[in-house]
C-alpha cells in the first residue's frame, strides 16, 4: 500500500555517554518513498540509518518496522529484509562480481543454484552493468562500478526498504551523477523504500521525493523539494539552499 507506514520513529533518543546525539526523534517514513536525509556533520544522519535496521539501540522510544517494535525482532532476519549500501562498500576481494552479488541469494534460496543464477543476471542489469562483468573481481572495477555492485548486492534479498549512507561520495562528479540517475530509475522501477543520506543539497533536492533537514539531532524540517528550496522554514535551512543558487 503507497500510503503505509513502513518505518516509524517514536520519541526515540540516543545518547553516547552524556552527550545527546538524537533528541525525542518522531518520523513517518511511507512505503515507497525516497528520503534523502541532510544535515550538518555530527547531526545525527548515520545514527538513524543504523538504528533502523538494528545496528544501533535507541537509548529510549522505539522504532516500528512493517509495525513491530525491531527491539523485540530477530536481528538477523530484520537485516536480511533491509539492503543497506554505504560509501565505498566492501566486496569480498576474493569472490568474483557473481559470487558477490549471489551471496545473500544463496542464504535465502538454500543454495538453488539457478534460481540464484537468475537472480544475479537480472540484478546486474538493473544496476545497469553488464553481465560480462560477473566474471571479473572488485579490484578489477572502477570506483563507480563496484559501488553499483554494492547496490546489486544490497538489492539481492529483494528488500522492502534500502539504507543508503552516502554512497556516492567517494567517486568523481560524473561518475556521481551517472549513479544518481541509476537510484533514481532503480527506485521508479522497483518501488522499493530508500532512505538515503548524504551531505550534498543538490544531491539531495535531485533524488528525495521528501527531503528531512536536520541539525544537532533535531529536524529543522521535512518537505518536498520545492517546498524546501521555495518555503525554507528556519534560518539553517536557508543557508543550505543558498549553496545551490
Amino acid at each position: 500500500m503507497e500510503n503505509e507506514v513502513v518505518i516509524r520513529f517514536d520519541h526515540v533518543s540516543k545518547l553516547y555517554r552524556e552527550n545527546c546525539i538524537i533528541k525525542n526523534f518522531c518520523l513517518e517514513i511511507k512505503n515507497g518513498e525516497f528520503l534523502t536525509i541532510i544535515g550538518s556533520s555530527g547531526s545525527g544522519k548515520t545514527t538513524i540509518l543504523k538504528m533502523i535496521n538494528g545496528l544501533l539501540q535507541p537509548s529510549s522510544g522505539t522504532i516500528y518496522v512493517n509495525g513491530k517494535d525491531i527491539s523485540k525482532e530477530n536481528q538477523t532476519l530484520l537485516r536480511r529484509n533491509i539492503g543497506y549500501v554505504i560509501q565505498g562498500i566492501g566486496l569480498f576481494p576474493h569472490m568474483t562480481i557473481r559470487k558477490n552479488i549471489a551471496y545473500v541469494p544463496e542464504l535465502s534460496n538454500h543454495r538453488n543454484k539457478e534460481k540464484t543464477k537468475k537472480a544475479v543476471e537480472r540484478l546486474i542489469k538493473v544496476v545497469g552493468l553488464d553481465e560480462q562483468m560477473l566474471t571479473r573481481y572488485p579490484s578489477e572495477l572502477s570506483g563507480g562500478q563496484r559501488q553499483r555492485v554494492g547496490i546489486a548486492r544490497a538489492l539481492a534479498a529483494q528488500p522492502e526498504i534500502l539504507l543508503m549512507d552516502e554512497p556516492f561520495g567517494a567517486v568523481d562528479e560524473i561518475t556521481r551523477k551517472l549513479l544518481q540517475n541509476e537510484i533514481s530509475r532503480i527506485h521508479n522501477e522497483l518501488k522499493v523504500t530508500i532512505v538515503f543520506i548524504t551531505h550534498d543539497i543538490k544531491e539531495a533536492l535531485k533524488l528525495g521525493t521528501r527531503i528531512l533537514v536536520m541539525n544537532k539531532g533535531e529536524i529543522e524540517q521535512s518537505g518536498t523539494p520545492d517546498e524546501i528550496q521555495n518555503s525554507p522554514a528556519t534560518e539553517f535551512v536557508k543557508e543550505l539552499i543558498q549553496i545551490t543558487n
